[in-house]
This record gives C-alpha cells, sequence and structure tokens, in this order.
C-alpha cells in the first residue's frame, strides 16, 4: 500500500511539474532547455567544449529568467463594457482599469484582454500607490453574434522571453451583436387581427363579434338573451355571434447553410425573422420562432426537433439570433417545416425565411407540410434582387433584396 501511495504522489507531481511546465516555459525557452540537456549530454561525452558552454549558458538564462517570475503584485483590477447589447455596425467600448491597493508603487505590467478571436495588450507603466490606470479599447461589432471580452490576464516575463507567468483577475463578459432589423408595418401578410381579428363565416353564441339575433332555442345561453328586442317582438332573442380566431404566427429561419448562397443571404434572412418576430411581439400576439436543429456529427439519425427561440421580449428573442449560425448539417427547410408543423399546435400563420437556393418545389413542400387552413408564407433572401410576390401554387412566395424591401413587401401582401 505504501509503495503505491508514494507512485500516486510522484504521478501527480510530474502532472503538476508538467502543467507548470506548459504554462511558464514558451517557445524559446523548451528551445533552450532542449541546447541545455543536449549540449551538457554530448558535450561531455564527446568533450566539445562548446557544446558544454553553450548548455551552461543557456541554463544561466533560465536561472535568470526565473528571477522575474518570483513574486506576485497585488492589484484590483476591473472590466466593463459602456453596453452589453449594440445592433450590428454600432460603436461599442470596454474599459479596463487597475488599482495598486499597496503602500508600495508596483513596477510596469503588461496586461491581455482577449477579445473575441483577437487579443488587446496593454503595457501599463508603474503604478504608485493607491494609483489607478485605465485603457478603454473598441469591441468589434461589424458582425453579428456573440463577442467574449476577457477575462484579464497580467502576464509577467523575462526580457527574452523564455519563460511566462499569468495571472488571471476577472472573469469574462459578453456583448451580444443583435442583427439589424427594420420596423415592419403591425398589418403583416396573413396576421388575423388578435382578439378582434378577422372574424370567420363560422357562427358560434359564445365569441367577441356580434353578426345577428335570433330566436331562442332550447340550450341556448340566458346570459345571451337580448332583452330589449325580446320585449320589443314578444319572444325571446338571443344574440348570435360570428367566431373570431386568435392568431397563432409561427416563423421559421432556415439555418441549412445549402439553403444559402453567401454569408449575406444568411445573414438577411436573420434580419427578416427578427424585424417579423419583433413587429408580433410588440402587437402582443402568440408568436413562435424556430430555427433549423443541427444533427451531431456522429449522430445515426438526423434531427427532427427545431430550435425554439425566445419570443417572451425583443431583447431576448434578438439574443438568441445573435447566437444563431448556418450549419451543413443543419435540417434543412422542408425538415424544419415538418418539425415546426409537429412541435407548434393551433399554427393560423407560418412564415418560413430562406435564401435563394431553394427551389420551388422545396418551397411547396415545406407549405404543404403545414396543416389545411395556415396560411403560409415563404420569405426568400436574395441581397441585390428586386422585391417580388408570386404564387406558387397555394403558396405566396415573397423575394425581397434589402432589409427595407420588407416592410413595402409584407405591407403590399396583406392588401
Amino acid at each position: 500500500m505504501r509503495a503505491v501511495r508514494i507512485a500516486r504522489a510522484a504521478r501527480a507531481g510530474v502532472r503538476r511539474a508538467w502543467s507548470w511546465t506548459a504554462a511558464t516555459v514558451t517557445g524559446l525557452g523548451l528551445a533552450i532547455v532542449g541546447v541545455v540537456v543536449v549540449g551538457a549530454v554530448f558535450g561531455y561525452l564527446l568533450g566539445w567544449m562548446e557544446l558544454v558552454v553553450a548548455a551552461f549558458t543557456g541554463l544561466a538564462l533560465l536561472l535568470l529568467g526565473t528571477l522575474f517570475l518570483l513574486g506576485r503584485n497585488s492589484y484590483d483590477v476591473g472590466l466593463s463594457l459602456d453596453r452589453d447589447r449594440v445592433v450590428v455596425g454600432e460603436s461599442a467600448r470596454a474599459t479596463l482599469s487597475v488599482r495598486n491597493p499597496s503602500r508600495f508603487r508596483l513596477p510596469p505590467v503588461k496586461s491581455e484582454v482577449p477579445v473575441g478571436s483577437g487579443l488587446a495588450e496593454f503595457y501599463l507603466g508603474g503604478i504608485r500607490r493607491q494609483g489607478q490606470v485605465s485603457r478603454v479599447f473598441a469591441v468589434p461589432t461589424a458582425r453579428r453574434g456573440v463577442v467574449r471580452v476577457g477575462p484579464v490576464r497580467t502576464v509577467r516575463a523575462d526580457p527574452i522571453g523564455l519563460l511566462r507567468r499569468e495571472y488571471v483577475w476577472t472573469s469574462y463578459l459578453e456583448l451580444f451583436v443583435h442583427p439589424a432589423t427594420v420596423a415592419i408595418p403591425s398589418t403583416s401578410t396573413g396576421l388575423i387581427r388578435d382578439l378582434e381579428g378577422n372574424p370567420t363565416r363560422d357562427l358560434t353564441d359564445s365569441d367577441v363579434s356580434f353578426h345577428a339575433l335570433r330566436e331562442y332555442a332550447p340550450g341556448d345561453d340566458r346570459r345571451h338573451i337580448h332583452w330589449k328586442s325580446t320585449a320589443r317582438t314578444g319572444s325571446l332573442m338571443v344574440r348570435q355571434f360570428e367566431e373570431t380566431r386568435r392568431s397563432h404566427l409561427v416563423i421559421a429561419l432556415s439555418r441549412s447553410s445549402a439553403d444559402y448562397h453567401s454569408e449575406e443571404e444568411f445573414e438577411l434572412a436573420v434580419s427578416v425573422a427578427g424585424s417579423i418576430g419583433i413587429r408580433a411581439i410588440r402587437d402582443a400576439r402568440d408568436v413562435s420562432v424556430l430555427a433549423s436543429a443541427e444533427t451531431p456529427e456522429f449522430a445515426r439519425r438526423a434531427a427532427t426537433t427545431p430550435l425554439r427561440l425566445s419570443s417572451l421580449s425583443r431583447t431576448r428573442l434578438l439574443d438568441d439570433l445573435a447566437r444563431v449560425e448556418h450549419s451543413a448539417r443543419a435540417m434543412g427547410l422542408v425538415a424544419l417545416a415538418r418539425g415546426g408543423a409537429e412541435s407548434v399546435s393551433g399554427a393560423s400563420v407560418a412564415i418560413v425565411v430562406c435564401g435563394s437556393e431553394v427551389t420551388s418545389a422545396q418551397l411547396r413542400t415545406a407549405s404543404a407540410a403545414f396543416p389545411a387552413g395556415v396560411e403560409v408564407l415563404a420569405v426568400v433572401c436574395n441581397p441585390g434582387i428586386v422585391p417580388s410576390l408570386r404564387r406558387v401554387g397555394e403558396l405566396s412566395v415573397l423575394t425581397v433584396g434589402y432589409l427595407t424591401d420588407v416592410q413595402k413587401a409584407l405591407a403590399r401582401a396583406a392588401s
């Protein structure tokens, strides 16, 4: 048992040593370590004093480099964003602040802040006691997405660059870069007004859209008796209503790379879906925003249930859309429509958003996936094209070339 404990302790020590070496010794430092080992071994075996001198020189450099890593300075480090949500293209700034809480002046320090896939580097001079320095830097917002800023780390290294030691001081922050959107008229194509909405031709005895009066029949609800008409005609008269339907809008965004010709097409599609979704949320409509699910790389079966994006508020929807990316393994438009029809019940209007690579046959198949009585509108995004509206069987196909086309196009489609 003692031998087992010793072996485990030895393995743990080796792992810690290797972890420290990997985190501390740079590529150049590893090369110097190699020179030390090779020079010492072959220098003494072969009697080459030059190799021995090179080995001792490298060892001296490594020992001197460790002196720069000894000790640890104390800092109060802060990282903040001037805002945590912006629209693509808007400016966003982050502020790095480093304070010296000690009673002594701190030496200069190098600070690094990862920003997305990049790195912001700052060389901070010596900080007097109780002093503070700040640096403001821009966060890139040219592309929709979620930009991770941080964590802040300070770096101590020797002048040659053989050894390096990092200290992490903060956690990371997230900047949501929302897609561009445009204001959509509240009367969008195929949308049935909520509550007071468009009455159907189906008559009912209980609703909010009054139609006419008729004579009382056994079983009628006495609460609907119209007493003034009853007194005038001498027989019981009850109110009759036209049935109104509560609209449930489904917005389905294809994430399949095969449905889009370019990155620009997909970005336009995300903006279109966001614009329509925001309008529906502002109109207090029941809305479900779906996106293609992605099949895992080694899954045996393709994904069949689409992703459901948050529609609780405008901000929540845009946050989810900021994370959306197209993928070659995401379900195509037809599979998305089938999954949406199965996962959302009671839909009255379905708007599917896709790119120009989707064929008319695929659009018809996607439309047929929804139950009868559901009005389906396909919005095909093709940057630069003249907007148009056409019919493909029972399906309305709206082609837009710019985001601003959506306003006029949907208003025209509703007329």
